[in-house]
This record gives C-alpha cells, structure tokens and sequence, in this order.
C-alpha cells in the first residue's frame, strides 16, 4: 500500500511512498487540512542521497505503531530540501536557534495556524539510543505540550519569529560600516584561510567558497600570519590525492568522517564536483602544476560523462552514498560500490601489482573502513603506467568493462532499477536523474573554467550543452524555473538559480569572449531576475520571487555560504563583472547596494560569507582588457581572478590592448610584455 508520495517526481519523496505514515508534500491543501483538523505539523525535510534520511526511512518511517500515532495526533509533510531550498533554510535556521547545530534529516514540529516551528531535530531513533529518545516517546511529549501548554507555546513561538525576522532585515550596524574596504577584505582572506588550515580535528568538507577566496588574496603582499599559497595548494592535494576522490571512477565524494581525508561519506553530489573542477583549475593555473591535479579534473570529467549526463545535455544532482551487494539484500550498503577488501584485491592483481598499488596507495589487509580499503594516494605527483593498468583492472570489476571502453553507464534510478539490472560488475549506487539548475551551473562554471585553463575542447562543449538545455527547456509562461523532471520544468527559480546560472553563462562568455551569445543570455535573465527577487527597501536579493513566498513565516535573503556559495555573494560579484562587459553603471550601483545591505555581516561574521568578500574583490579591483583575439586567448588560462575581456578591432594606433581600472584606462600597452604587466599590476593595486 502507497502513500500519496508515490506520485511525487521527487526522487527522495518517493522513497518514502510505501511508508505506514501518511505523508502529504507541501502544498496548500495540506496546510489547510493541518488548520481545519488543528494538527500540528510533522515537517520533515530531506534529500534522496542523504545516509541518515535514508536509515530513518526504513526504521521511524517504517515503525506501525508510530506512524498509527503520527496519522492520528499530526499532520505529516515532507519536503525534498533540493526541491525548496527556500523553506528548508528558514526551518535549518530554527533548528540552529534551538539546538545550535543542524544537519539532515530535517524534522520541525510546526503549528499549523501561522506555520512557526516550535520543536525540532534531526534523525531520531525508534528506540531510545546514542542519547536520543525514542521516536515515538518525542511524538507523544510533543502532543500534550501542543494541547495543554498553550501560553508557553505562544511565548516559544514569538520568540523564534522575533529571531527569524531580525536575521531576515539584517540591520546595518554604524561601526561595522566604518571599516574600510580594504581592511574588510583582508579580513575575510584571513578568516577565510585559516578556515581550510589543515590543522582543525573531524570532518574534512572541500570547503570551495573559502579556499577560492583565500587563494584570490595570494594576489596580495598582505602580512598574515599564514601562507596563504602553501594552504591553498594543500587543500587542493587533499582533494585530488585523498580518499574523497575516487581515484578508480572518478568524481569527489560529499566529505570525509576523518581528519586525513582518508573515508568519506560516499554519496558524490553534482555542486561538488563543478566548484571542485573550477578551485584546481585555478590552482593550475596560479602556476601550481601538479600532475593529480589534471588527473583528477579529467577523471571528474570522464565520470561526469559517463554517469551523470542525460543524453539531453543537462547533468543529474546525485549518486547515493549506499548501494546494493546483492539483488536479495534488503538495505543497501555504505560505500560498497566503492570500496575493495584485500582479498578481492590479490585476486584481481598481480602480486607486483598489488604490491606498486600498496606503496602508492593505502591498502592493507585489514583496511581502513570496516575492514575494506579506501584508496588514498601517498604521494603527489604522476602515477606510473604500470599503475593506471591496475586501477583499470579495479574499474573492470566495480563497471564490467574497462575504462577505455565504458563510455556510457545509465543510471540505477531508484532501488528497484539497481537491484534488478543486469549490472556486468557490482551493483551501483541510486542517481537522482533530476536537473537542478543551480549545481548544473556549478558543474558548466567549473567545466569552463578548467576546458579554458586546460585547452580542452571537450570540457566546454559540456558546459555549453548543458547551458542550452536549461536556455530552451527552463522557461515557462515567461519564468524561469528551478527543476526538470524528464522534460519537465517545475518550481520557480529561487536566488541560487539565476546567480549561479548567470554567473555560468559569464564564464563562459570568458572561455569564449568571442561569443557574444552567453553575454546576452546573461543580460536577459539578469533582468527577470532583478524584477522578481530584488529587495528595493533592504538590498540584495530575497531567496524567493515575489510571487511564490507567500507560503513562508519569513522571506530571507541568504548571505552565508555552505556547500555551495551563497547567492548573494555571487549575485553581486555578477553585477559587478555585468557593469564592465556592458559599460551600464546601474548593475555597479546595485553591487554597491548590496554590499552595503550586508557590510555588517562581513564586519560580524566574515566566517559566514567568504563569497560575499569575493564579491567585494571583484568591486575593488575589476578589470576590463579590450584587445584583439590573437593578444587575448594567451591571458585566458591565466590566474586573473578578477578580469574580463572584450575583444575589439578599434584599438588606438600602435598598440595592442587597453587595460582599464575601475572608472580609469592606463595607457595604451604598446606591446604584449607591456600589456602583461598592466593586467598584472591591475589584479593587485590598492
């Protein structure tokens, strides 16, 4: 028997379609039914490659005696968080007030009558465990505290709405505006640089948001009390060298549960994986020319292909941490697509094999993950020959074929899909096929970025299919829209869409200056986009439109960045760049806005919005280089971070390019040497 969830397009919903509870998705009907039977709402808020959705899933979700509960006493909504973004982050907000953490699952207890959470937490066991209660005694509390404490509730209640809207107006603070601009940004380069030091104990996430900025501010002579290169190359070996890149398939795993970047957790998502690209891509092209470094881009890049491209041209969100051992398992596993016993290995190598693979990566009998290995490289720098036939060996077990000749691998779509395909080697992980335009424009920033740094060809063709795709399949009665579901775009595009998607088509306008094309479609959306989502009281732009909020306690304008950057501060570092290619002052005027609407943030918390200081970089030193093709395409897989070019025919006599400052040009550079060290003078000055 199935839930109303089984008609969801939502990955993550469905999965919960056979569970005894009786789940509604967020929709009208569902809060109004909560209203007129006064049920509280059980509000749970997930994501299809999450681990610990998953294990609720099959133990609280799964239990008949709590759902008998739940079905009687709450109104039980769930909500994929990569769906709505926008009301999983108000109720992540209410979390952290309440607890002072947060994480995934997401579960709110919300009053029905103005929708203010008023109890929440994340995974929660059956039985009482690991400190937690058990499930259905915290259902049961949280009854009789909605039916008999009602002024106590109220009061809760009121103070959590006072505390969401006071971070929603972000009020200026009169000293923190005083700072001066270049102090403020060294500020967050040191913040932000200290953040990836390798020195801090538990989990390692790759971090992009800040190690971008902290590499930016390498441009500078600061006195720091860090090496900013030295932390920002090492960041980037702990990526490509450690057990978070599969060094067999290619691809980044979430993060690692260890400080030596040795385990992670499995699931690999498509955001990762584009900011990933574009952060070594920048390394190599600072001058830090590290061999895994190029081998991880294109094992990204294969994988990418192979495994998360729809023969559309768009890329799916995500591949499951979990996967089956076996068709008769009735659970998957954490990382068993991915993970090697030393047994499977002496059978599949050779003895020299086995033992060159042993002195490069770690691999011992005993393992380091439940008994099974994880590769991690020892050393940086070129693997032998000798090694890449076995790793190839490894492919061959985990796809069935080898890697030269496995060009595409259709995905497992849901569990079913994956137990019951005839799969020539394991089983793979679950893909969520969905299309979210946000992590697609990650992945076409960072395959452009690297297919300009690389001069590879292939890399921005992807970029580019996939950045048509969502030009001619995104658009509906006039708007822009944030998923597509086998052809079909649904919700409307949130913050995160147009910024990140914006910024997609510039860099690839940079990749390929000459096609004006990316430009205009940039200037387009930009349009729509500072119509719907604009804040003309506050500044900044609100994570969701006008038009599709009237359903949230509070309409935010997200600042801090997480595992992707925040939408502000590459919103504003658009503007910024809009307003050189265009030569139109009013995008630099709403830059200006927006940095003041959040210069108390970046004074407070800098800890907070590395992305916001980037885009304070791009305010303070842009540069616009107008040149021929032949004295641009050399500058173009150099580290400029914050230039642009425009190609011209009309330059003034005897000279070859126009480096222009700001509101100020320099002389005309009279040859290429000359022109470098314009362009290089201008990256730093101030």
């Amino acid at each position: 028997m199935t839930n109303r969830l089984a008609e969801a397009k939502s990955l993550y919903l469905r999965k919960h379609a056979e569970n005894p509870i009786d789940w509604w998705s967020w929709c009208d009907e569902a809060l109004a039914t909560a209203r007129e039977q006064n049920k509280p709402i059980f509000l749970s808020i997930g994501y299809s490659s999450c681990h610990w959705c998953t294990v609720m899933e099959g133990e609280a979700f799964s239990d008949l005696a709590i759902a008998e509960y739940m079905n009687a006493n709450f109104l039980p909504i769930k909500v994929d968080r990569e769906e709505r973004p926008d009301i999983d982050s108000i109720y992540m907000q209410a979390l952290q007030m309440m607890s002072g953490q947060g994480g995934w699952p997401l579960n709110v207890f919300v009053s029905p009558d103005d929708l203010v959470p008023f109890y929440a937490g994340t995974y929660f066991p059956v039985e009482s465990r690991y400190g937690r209660p058990g499930f259905l005694q915290v259902l049961q509390a949280l009854r009789r505290y909605y039916d008999t404490e009602t002024e106590d509730l109220n009061q809760r209640k009121a103070l959590i709405v006072q505390s969401l809207a006071t971070s929603a107006i972000l009020q200026e603070d009169g000293e923190a505006s005083q700072v001066a601009e270049d102090e403020l940004l060294h500020q967050g380069w040191e913040i932000s640089t200290g953040v990836i030091t390798s020195n801090q104990s538990g989990n390692r996430f790759p971090m992009i948001p800040y190690a971008e900025l902290a590499l930016r501010g390498t441009r500078f002579l600061w006195t720091s009390r860090y090496d900013g290169k030295t932390i920002c190359t090492q960041r980037g070996l702990d990526l490509a060298l450690g057990g978070i890149y599969d060094h067999v398939g290619g691809g980044f795993h979430r993060y690692t549960v260890d400080p030596t970047w040795t385990v992670p957790h499995f699931e690999k998502m498509l955001y990762d994986n584009g900011q990933i690209l574009e952060y070594l891509a920048n390394l190599w092209s600072d001058g830090v020319k590290e061999p895994a470094f190029l081998r991880a881009v294109a094992g990204t890049v294969q994988w990418l292909g192979r495994e998360m491209t729809a023969a559309e041209g768009y890329f799916y969100a995500a591949q499951d941490a979990d996967s089956f051992t076996s068709p008769r398992d009735v659970e998957p596993e954490e990382g068993a697509f991915y993970v090697w016993s030393y047994s499977e290995l002496e059978q599949v190598l050779s003895s020299e094999e086995l033992g060159e693979l042993q002195e490069q990566f770690t691999v011992t009998p005993n393992g380091n993950f439940e008994g099974k290995n994880v590769l991690q490289r020892r050393h940086q720098g070129e693997l032998s020959a000798s090694i890449e036939v076995a790793l190839s060996k490894l492919f061959a077990v985990r796809y069935g074929e080898r890697p030269e000749s496995l060009k595409i691998f259709p995905p497992a779509a849901n569990n079913q899909e994956a137990k019951s395909g005839a799969w020539p080697g394991r089983i793979p992980a679950v893909t969520d096929t969905k299309m979210i335009v946000a992590w697609n424009s990650l992945m076409i920033s960072g395959l452009a970025r690297a297919g300009t740094v690389f001069q590879e060809p292939l890399y921005l063709e992807m970029a580019a299919q996939a950045a048509n795709f969502i030009l001619e399949h995104q658009f509906k009665d006039g708007r822009f829209h944030r998923l597509n579901y086998q052809g079909e775009a649904v919700v409307l595009a949130q913050s995160e869409d147009y910024a990140l998607f914006i910024k997609a088509l510039l860099d690839l306008h940079a990749g390929l200056p000459g096609e004006k094309f990316w430009l205009d479609s940039a200037i387009a959306l930009q349009d729509e986009f500072n119509q719907f989502l604009w804040s003309v009281e506050l500044g900044g732009y609100y994570n969701t439109s006008s038009d599709a909020s009237q359903d949230l306690i509070v309409r935010e304008r997200s600042y801090a960045d997480n595992a992707t950057p925040s939408a502000n501060g590459v919103a504003i570092a658009n503007l910024v760049r809009l307003s050189l290619l265009t030569d139109n002052l009013d995008y630099l005027d709403l830059a200006e806005q927006g940095l003041k609407a959040f210069s108390s943030v970046m004074a407070k918390i800098p800890q907070a919005c590395p992305s916001l200081f980037t885009a304070l970089d791009w305010y303070r030193h842009s540069t616009l280089i107008r040149s021929t093709v032949d004295q641009i395409n050399p500058l173009l897989p150099q580290y400029l971070p914050v230039s642009e070019f425009v190609i011209v025919s009309d330059l003034p006599p005897e000279s070859v390019g126009l480096v222009c400052q700001g509101f100020q040009c320099l002389a005309p550079a009279e040859s290429q040497q000359q022109l470098w060290e314009q362009v290089q003078q201008s990256q730093t000055r101030g």
